[in-house]
């Protein structure tokens, strides 16, 4: 690219010179006479033809060398000036391509930080800047993903292998207590498997878009989940207008249900209540699900959406998930390019807000 650059510029600048040397000839040397007299004065003042001058053939033949002379120092002078404009403007290229290179290595850290004015290498440059920074984040985050999954799948396994263990050493031991407690080991490893294997497919966005309300979903979604909350003595109200979004039924379904399952599981032990609110704004579609429970702090509630975090002094039971219920919902929420939200009620408990691409009427 840079001996094609150097070779443009000085092609430009040659074709430039002869441009102009050729405007000379058409508008000065065409126009001498074949022959010209210098004049001479007379004694009385009077002018008259004197001697024969240089003719229009010899100012040609002096015009010639000189012209090839200014054409050959034009072309050295096109190709080391164009060699070193070349270099100095392809500069910032070969940073880009030297910061791929290391990102193609695995290096997610190098930044090209180019300086200089905005123009198009520093905005390729600065996209390119984004681009690393966001690679590095998520595959931080898919580490710890996968380290976290890694630990959450063992814990079952161990605890098989050492309930294996003690009723291999124990030959009085109870049969049917060693099976129940397998079937709910097995039974969370089970669940802990279909979560990750969601969360997957809506990180992957491989689902088929179609037209869905979402009132509806949250009237199903605490249906379903109704006689949980009667056995916590809680109530669940559902409320709001028509609110149409495109996507994933099935997977808005799974966002719905897994926030009124939050809202139920971590709430207060006796009277507590959850709200499922739906609305429509300009061009958003709302789902708000609200609970009662214990205070939370706003660095507590921004670590919650984490995959496998489970925020300490919330209210727990068996009916508890995987740790895995707001990071799926996140994960559906931005599948189909909408947010999620969360805030601490000053009386206790959270609040919790997604925002969705409202569907056209």
């Amino acid at each position: 690219m840079r001996l094609k650059l150097t070779l443009s510029y000085a092609g430009f600048l040659m074709l430039a010179g002869a441009l102009l040397l050729a405007v000379v000839w058409a508008f000065l040397l065409r126009y001498v006479p074949e022959k010209i007299y210098a004049p001479r004065a007379d004694a009385e003042g009077n002018f008259a033809p004197g001697l024969p001058g240089p003719d229009r053939s010899a100012l040609v033949d002096a015009f010639a060398p000189k012209a090839a002379a200014v054409l050959a120092l034009l072309l050295i002078f096109g190709l080391l000036g164009g060699w070193l404009l070349a270099g100095s403007m392809l500069a910032p290229l070969t940073r880009i391509t030297n910061a791929t290179r290391q990102a193609a290595n695995g290096s997610l850290s190098h930044r090209i930080q180019l300086e200089g004015r905005q123009d198009e290498f520093r905005e390729l440059a600065d996209a390119f800047d984004t681009m690393l920074a966001r690679l590095e984040a998520h595959n931080a985050e898919q580490q710890r993903f996968a380290a976290n999954a890694s630990h959450e799948l063992r814990t079952p396994l161990a605890i098989t292998q050492t309930l294996l263990d003690v009723a291999g050493d124990d030959p009085n031991s109870n049969a049917a207590e060693l099976v129940d407690r397998l079937r709910f080991v097995n039974t969370r490893a089970i669940d802990l498997t279909e979560a990750l294997l969601l969360l997957s497919r809506a990180d992957q966005r491989s689902f088929t878009r179609e037209q869905v309300d979402l009132s509806l979903l949250a009237e199903e979604a605490a249906e379903a989940l109704l006689p949980l909350a009667e056995k916590r003595g809680l109530t669940i109200e559902t409320s709001g207008d028509i609110t149409p979004t495109v996507g994933s039924h099935p997977l808005l379904l799974q966002l719905t249900t897994n926030l009124v399952h939050n809202a139920i599981v971590h709430n207060v032990a006796e009277q507590g209540a959850v709200w499922v609110t739906t609305s429509v704004a300009p061009g958003t579609a709302v789902l708000t699900v609200e609970n009662t429970g214990a205070k939370l702090s706003p660095q507590l509630v921004a670590t919650i959406v984490e995959p496998f975090q489970r925020g300490t002094g919330r209210v727990r039971d068996g009916q508890a998930g995987v740790g895995l219920g707001l990071a799926i919902v996140r994960s559906i929420a931005q599948a189909h390019d909408g947010t999620l939200s969360l805030t601490p009620r000053p009386a206790g408990g959270l609040r919790v807000t997604v925002r969705l691409p409202a569907a056209g009427r």
